[in-house]
This record gives structure tokens, sequence and C-alpha cells, in this order.
């Protein structure tokens, strides 16, 4: 049990329910979970050069991946929202829970320093390092090398819609490559929804 439980009471509460919400702790816990991640794999893939390293850390800090955890570690019935964001169904957005579980980890790092926080994020995240040998590789870098591989234009995004409440958007995204080819996706933020674009126009591009 923690000593103190208000910095994850904190970690836990969204800005619709207070201003002493997770933000600050969000921001510190991302810079945490980042170092613990790049040092991990660092250890784990010794000999990969620091471009494959950064692919697969790009990979396993997404708002997405942190999201799941929370959802594996039970975070949504926790949250603290306000009657909006309740009503808005927030418990379910990838943002809040992968905002409010990046909070945890700097609680945490704050209670009981770097060695816990390491030893947390290698076994919240343990299944997800080792689900993959090869580097995955981003979709948006994917689609970028193909297109020059090919003698395309690069690939263009651009934003066709932005809707939902402020908690919890919904974001359209639009990729180009010229006039050959296009797709459209949405995500729950501009990056992931660039990404689903950039897998769903590989799939229509690549055999």
């Amino acid at each position: 049990m923690p000593a103190d439980l208000a910095p994850y009471e904190r970690a836990l509460t969204h800005g619709s329910q207070a201003a002493a919400n997770y933000e600050r702790l969000e921001f510190l816990g991302d810079r945490v979970l980042g170092l613990v991640m790049a040092e991990w794999l660092w250890e784990l893939f010794p000999k990969e050069a620091e471009g494959q390293l950064s692919k697969r850390l790009n990979a396993l800090v997404t708002g997405a991946v942190c999201a799941d955890v929370a959802r594996t570690l039970g975070v949504r019935a926790h949250l603290r929202l306000g009657k909006q964001a309740r009503d808005d169904g927030a418990y379910e957005s990838d943002n809040i829970l992968g905002d409010v579980m990046e909070a945890l980890i700097g609680a945490w790092y704050r209670e009981a320093g770097l060695d816990a926080a390491r030893t947390f994020v290698r076994r919240a995240w343990a299944s997800r390092v080792h689900s993959t040998d090869k580097a995955p590789q981003h979709p948006k870098s994917a689609l970028q090398e193909w297109a020059a591989a090919a003698g395309r234009r690069p690939p263009e995004y651009s934003i066709v819609d932005r809707s939902g409440p402020h908690h919890a958007p919904r974001f359209t995204v639009q990729v180009r490559i010229g006039t050959f080819a296009d797709a459209t996706a949405t995500g729950t933020n501009k990056q992931e929804a660039e990404t689903a674009a950039a897998k769903a126009l590989l799939a229509k591009v690549t055999p």
C-alpha cells in the first residue's frame, strides 16, 4: 500500500472532475516510461541499430498501448471523471486511459523511485515487448518508404473532420499520394488517425 494515496488519486482524476488532475503527473510519467523502455530495449536487443530500437520504442509507448495496459490492469474502474465525461463514455477513451497510465507511472516514480518504476513497467509491458523478434515498422514510415521506392510523391495528410467532446475527440484524416491513391481513417487523436490512414493506404497499394 502506498504511503500517500493522494498522488494516485490525482493520477486517476480527469480535468472534468477537478483542477488538480493527472496532467502534470502524466508529463512526468511519459518521460519515465520512455527512459525505462529505451533502457530495456537497449538491453534486450544488443545487435540492433538505433533506428530499429526507435521503431520498437515508438510502437510500445503509444497512447493506444498505454490505454491497453491500463485496461488490463483494471484502471477504468478507478477513473475519477466529471458527469459529462462519464455520460460521453470517457471510460473507454484511449486518450484518457493512456494519459492516466502514464500519470500512475509518474506517481509511482515520485514515491518509490526509478528502480520501482522500472520493475512495474517491465511487468506491465512484458508480453508486448517480447511479442515479436522483428522491430515493427510504423505505418507512416512504411508508406513514405514505399512511395519513394515507387517513384511517387510523398504522402500528404489532412484532417477532414473533427467531432466529439473536448475530452474524447474523434479525428478523421485523409492521406493522399498525389492523384495516385488515397485513404481515410479515424482515431482518438491526430497521430492515431494518421497512422490508421497510412495503414489503410498501404493495404491498398501493396500486395
